[in-house]
């Protein structure tokens, strides 16, 4: 296989979502080096002001260029990797590179376009049709693999499908202070893990739970702040609505292992990774009815209508006063977490490199 070089930009931002994806995959590969004969050189191309990851020792990593944003990567990085091929795993990389592969997590830009600011939006639908016709692109679901072949006009074929996983958090040792902080009883609170970003449709959620609550039902919703119940019109924090603020993996696996259920009510995704979290501990799942949720959840979610209230929050009452059906859910949730493995998308990302040649 030919010499790998990393996109190293994801390097210099928060880990959220799609950078969890970069690190995770790139521990599994890094894990490989010295035993697994397919595993190719890895050099990690990175802008200024970013130190080499201390965790890869075996990657090698080199600073290149000057300044850093997408000017960096558009004009400082596709000489540095001419020799081989680079791999972009956070949404973007430089059009001028054919040899290139870049993992596009979603067609959120395309297809849910007011959830993004007009600048942001207008950049990247125009790299992602760059990229998908001047290089080599992947996904993580077989819904954004079909949207995105909608959307940029390639065959489905062309576009790798790389899942994410959760089998990482079995490693985090969870904080249980937390329950205590926030006065919440294991197995008796609903769990939202989500921001005020229009896709993740939480106003409505938050009003579905106001309908359904008993004095003891609380529902903790972690990623939002104060602020954005202003924000958002519903004046201040509902009665029985928990903000943990801004915590920590060992808060939030917690939380996860703890919840009667993850309510996950999303108007539009390209995966869906909180359910799979949730589902490591057993977890259930109130599910939105859109395809990349049920992709993910399979048989392991209740599932209803985002768009309609009144059923989502008949489906958070049943989940938390049928004993039943959470039983059956929760051994489903235990199954189903098993389908998706670190080390099977690290495997397919190599396979994919590998067919760029």
């Amino acid at each position: 296989m030919p010499h790998i070089y990393v996109n190293g930009r994801f390097l210099g931002r928060p880990v959220t979502g799609v950078e969890r994806f970069a690190h995770m995959v790139l521990d599994r590969i890094h894990d490989r080096q010295p035993q697994d004969g397919r595993a190719p050189g890895i050099t990690i191309l990175a802008p200024p002001g970013i130190d080499a990851p201390a965790k890869w020792p075996r990657f090698a990593f080199r600073t290149v260029g000057s300044g850093g944003g997408h000017r960096w990567e558009q004009l400082s990085l596709p000489g540095a990797a001419r020799d081989g091929i680079l791999l972009g795993l956070c949404n973007a990389n430089p059009v001028r590179s054919r040899r290139a592969l870049t993992v596009i997590h979603d067609a959120a830009v395309y297809d849910f376009g007011q959830g993004f600011a007009r600048s942001y939006r207008l950049l990247h639908r125009t790299l992602g049709r760059l990229l998908a016709r001047r290089s080599h692109i992947a996904t993580v679901s077989r819904f954004s693999q079909a949207r995105l072949a909608a959307v940029l006009g390639v065959k489905g074929e062309r576009i790798a499908v790389i899942p994410n996983a959760a089998d990482h958090i079995r490693a985090i040792t969870p904080d249980e202070t937390v329950l205590e902080r926030h006065g919440l009883t294991p197995g008796k609170f609903l769990l939202i893990v989500g921001s005020f970003a229009p896709n993740k449709n939480l106003p409505r959620a938050i009003r579905a739970f106001r309908a359904i609550a008993r004095p003891d039902d609380r529902l903790v919703l972690v990623g939002a702040a104060v602020r954005s119940f202003a924000d958002n019109a519903m004046g201040a924090v509902p009665e029985g609505v928990i903000l943990p603020g801004r915590i920590g993996d060992e808060a939030l696996m917690t939380l996860y292992a703890h919840a009667r259920a993850l309510v996950f009510p999303s108007l539009y995704e390209g995966f869906g990774i909180p359910p799979l979290e949730a589902m490591q501990f057993g977890t259930p799942v109130v599910a939105s009815t859109i395809a990349p949720v049920r992709e993910v959840c399979a048989d392991a979610a209740l599932y209803c209508d985002p768009e309609d209230e009144a059923a989502l929050g008949a489906a958070m009452r049943q989940m938390l006063d049928d004993d039943d059906v959470h039983a059956r859910l929760s051994a489903a949730a235990r199954a189903r977490a098993l389908a998706f493995d670190w080390d099977d998308s690290a495997t397919r990302l190599l396979d994919t490199l590998a067919a760029i040649g």
